[in-house]
């Protein structure tokens, strides 16, 4: 959930993944890999990187009543798929801890350590302005190696600009330049 209006993030998946990292991703090691100086064979960058239309992201509610239609709902089964087949799962984010004495704050497993920003990291305006960047972004990539199919889950909230400079600013305001190709 978004602590801007409007609250709902965006979402899209597919297994259509447009990005040279998946035939990069299978040839490092496992654990946590440092992306350095905006990569951009690794790296994700939503709109620099074509990996999706924008105009397929959809606002979703964290949480909902009903079946398959909120955040959480549409995650966990992708999740859930991927631990039954014993696919890989690449997050993409900004990696936190390890804190030894810390319990996560979500979670609460100790010691504290793991992946945050996994959703569009650029077009951020006000307290968040300080996140943005490019070939930053964060997203799930998940590969099912039997089947040879990556699925891609993209998040983004919809108070980001798409219309980004160099250091990921928003050079033009979400109300002209939204995910909806508004601009």
């Amino acid at each position: 959930k978004s602590q801007s209006y409007p609250s709902e993030v965006l979402y899209f998946a597919s297994n259509n993944i447009r990005s040279e990292a998946i035939h990069i991703l299978p040839t490092l090691p496992f654990g946590f890999t440092e992306v350095k100086n905006n990569e951009p064979k690794v790296a994700l960058d939503y709109v620099r990187g074509n990996l999706f239309d924008s105009k397929q992201m959809i606002p979703l509610p964290p949480e909902k009543a009903g079946a398959d239609n909120d955040l959480n709902e549409k995650i966990e089964r992708y999740i859930k798929r991927a631990m039954e087949e014993k696919a890989i799962i690449y997050a993409f984010g900004e990696r936190w801890g390890p804190e030894e004495n810390t319990p996560d704050s979500y979670f609460h497993f100790k010691p504290g350590n793991g992946i945050h920003d996994i959703h569009m990291n650029q077009g951020n305006v006000e307290k968040w302005k300080a996140d943005n960047g490019i070939w930053q972004d964060g997203g799930i990539l998940i590969h099912f190696e039997k089947e040879e199919e990556w699925i891609g889950i993209f998040l983004a909230f919809q108070s980001q600009s798409w219309c980004t400079d160099e250091e990921g600013h928003a050079r033009v305001p979400v109300e002209h330049c939204d995910y909806k190709g508004n601009n």
